[in-house]
């Protein structure tokens, strides 16, 4: 069995300049890193601006289990096999976080014969992006200690700064730090912290930015400290807006890449679902609905995370109208969520099946509480029986969604054309009447516990008084009409990763939240969230390596 980096090293890609051309994108309008990626200007989406938009499909799933769902796979499939059957297709995706691809999780470039290539580029350093917002944000850092050095002007209260550090990579021992130490001339003593870059709020911007303009504004809004009178400082106030925004003029254009059978893809932008907002750019996607008739994009993790936060977050800010959603699941994931064992995995047991169905029936559940029909997208496994895939499409049509068998990471986009064309039926027979799952001008507390008890299935929100005085503060400063953006585990629907399926009779903790002024938005946390992942005892980064002749080994 050829591994993923083996499958991408023997594709054959075309010039990226070829990929712009079928799309009617000129060679002017690219900014080459090499012969097969480039970024694009952003004049394009502007010339395109008054031609209709395609259909906009999201990629969503199950709660994910080790057995694996295969969400990025399933988008590109997809994307593929549209192309098969005489349609025009785009997919986007998020950019892979460095800490991850060394990590345990590994890259978000698909797999088997359905990626994103040169997945070798996209899952390292790519065209720079990533590191890109790490620069903005510690540029704001060292700002930052740079005026409490000087004078502290701003009257900053020390022990109120809000600001962390960051870097792309699962660091455990810098979760917590003490910065400042030494001489005099060596800075203030305090203590500080480092979070992943992808949680970093200059990321979550980027992504939900409409404009260069756009992003100049919000940057302008972060708030970094709160002074002696309890008042936010900004970076406006700090006066750094200009110099942010200047390292982020190139990160702010889209990806353009290509599958392994040369369908168009955008890869931009890289939020983590579980701790921030997990959709790539608007950007990328609003240029992907001009150029194709149907835009496949995709959410972080569960239908309960990443989906809920597409729509409420993300398409309350672009003005986007999702037509489809696509769910993807497997008769091995859902038996883990009935409590089987790895080992079960590959046998047929039709009581761990009915016990796990319960939470693909609830991720339908929540992606219909939106107004937009599912479909979902049943990953086939060898060992997985007739019994086992009647089951789960028997139960999936009583609950009024869709379901076509995939088999994308095998065949390509062949192995996608009953996907494709369901995908296409219910586009055309059963209209989507889209809807947000709260109003922005609910109280913090509603929204949250809307959340909570809609789509979590818990019974309500248990708020610490740390959660309950910021919230008081928002409210007190004119800064809660804004989504909310919940931080949680993506092993469950509950906040408590140990429990699988569909988890009952519980509230959810709310420890504490956060203001993203310049996001836009508030952020919960719930229960242990990690903003900063550490290494596993036997990281991936164990296994790669490049030979003498340039070959990656290793990597996927």
């Amino acid at each position: 069995m050829k591994t993923d980096v083996q499958i991408a090293q023997e594709a054959t890609l075309l010039p990226i300049i070829e990929i712009a051309e079928k799309l009617g994108i000129n060679e002017d309008d690219l900014e080459l890193y090499g012969k097969y990626k480039a970024k694009v200007s952003l004049d394009v989406l502007t010339r395109l601006k008054d031609k209709p938009d395609g259909k906009l499909v999201l990629v969503t799933a199950i709660t994910p289990t080790p057995a694996g769902e295969g969400k990025t796979t399933t988008n590109v499939g997809l994307s593929m096999a549209l192309n098969k059957i005489g349609k025009t297709a785009f997919t986007t995706l998020r950019e892979p976080s460095l800490g991850p691809s060394f990590g345990v999780k590994g890259g978000a470039a698909g797999g088997g014969y359905a990626q994103v290539v040169p997945m070798e580029d996209i899952n390292l350093h790519f065209t720079g992006d990533i590191h890109a917002v790490s620069t903005a944000h510690n540029l704001l850092a060292a700002l930052l200690d740079n005026h409490l050095h000087q004078g502290n002007e701003l009257n900053i209260d020390v022990r109120r700064i809000v600001w962390r550090r960051c870097l792309d990579m699962n660091e455990r021992a810098l979760r917590n730090t003490i910065i400042g130490l030494g001489r005099r001339a060596d800075g203030y003593p305090r203590q500080d912290g480092f979070d992943i870059t992808v949680a970093s709020e200059v990321m979550a911007i980027l992504c939900l930015s409409t404009s260069f303009e756009d992003l100049k504004q919000r940057i302008s809004r972060m708030i970094i400290a709160y002074n002696v009178e309890n008042k936010p400082v900004t970076v406006n106030d700090l006066g750094v807006t200009g110099a942010l925004s200047l390292i982020l003029k190139d990160a702010i254009k889209p990806n353009l890449v290509q599958t392994l059978e040369n369908t168009p893809a955008m890869v931009h932008g890289g939020p983590f679902a579980n701790i921030a907002h997990g959709c790539n750019s608007i950007q990328a996607t609003a240029l992907g609905l001009k150029l194709a008739d149907y835009m496949i994009t995709e959410a972080g993790f569960g239908a309960d995370l990443g989906a809920e936060k597409f729509f409420d977050i993300k398409c309350r800010f672009a003005g986007l109208k999702p037509d489809c959603v696509v769910i993807v699941a497997n008769a091995r994931a859902l038996k883990h969520h009935g409590g089987a064992s790895k080992a079960e995995w590959g046998i047929e047991n039709m009581d761990y099946l009915a016990k796990g169905f319960e939470n693909l029936q609830k991720q339908i559940q929540n992606v219909q509480m939106f107004g937009v029909p599912a479909v979902v997208a049943l990953n086939r496994f060898p060992d997985d029986t007739e019994a086992e895939l009647e089951f789960i499409e028997k139960y999936c049509l009583e609950l009024g969604a869709d379901i076509a068998l995939s088999e994308v990471w095998g065949k390509g986009g062949d192995g996608g054309i009953d996907l494709a064309n369901k995908v296409v039926e219910v586009i055309e027979k059963k209209p989507a009447d889209f809807k947000f799952l709260y109003d922005v001008e609910d109280s913090i507390v509603d929204k949250i516990t809307t959340i909570a008890t809609k789509l979590y299935n818990a019974d309500g929100v248990d708020f610490a008084k740390a959660a309950l005085a910021e919230i008081k503060k928002f409210e007190d400063l004119g800064l809660d009409k804004v989504p909310v953006c919940i931080a949680k585990t993506q092993l469950s629907l509950s906040d408590d990763p140990k429990k699988l399926g569909l988890p009952k009779n519980y509230n959810v903790s709310i420890s504490n939240v956060k203001l993203s002024a310049g996001a836009g938005f508030v952020v919960a946390y719930a229960g242990e969230v990690m903003t900063m992942p550490g290494l596993p005892k036997v990281p991936a980064a164990n296994s790669m390596d490049i030979l003498p002749s340039g070959e990656i080994i290793g990597l996927f």
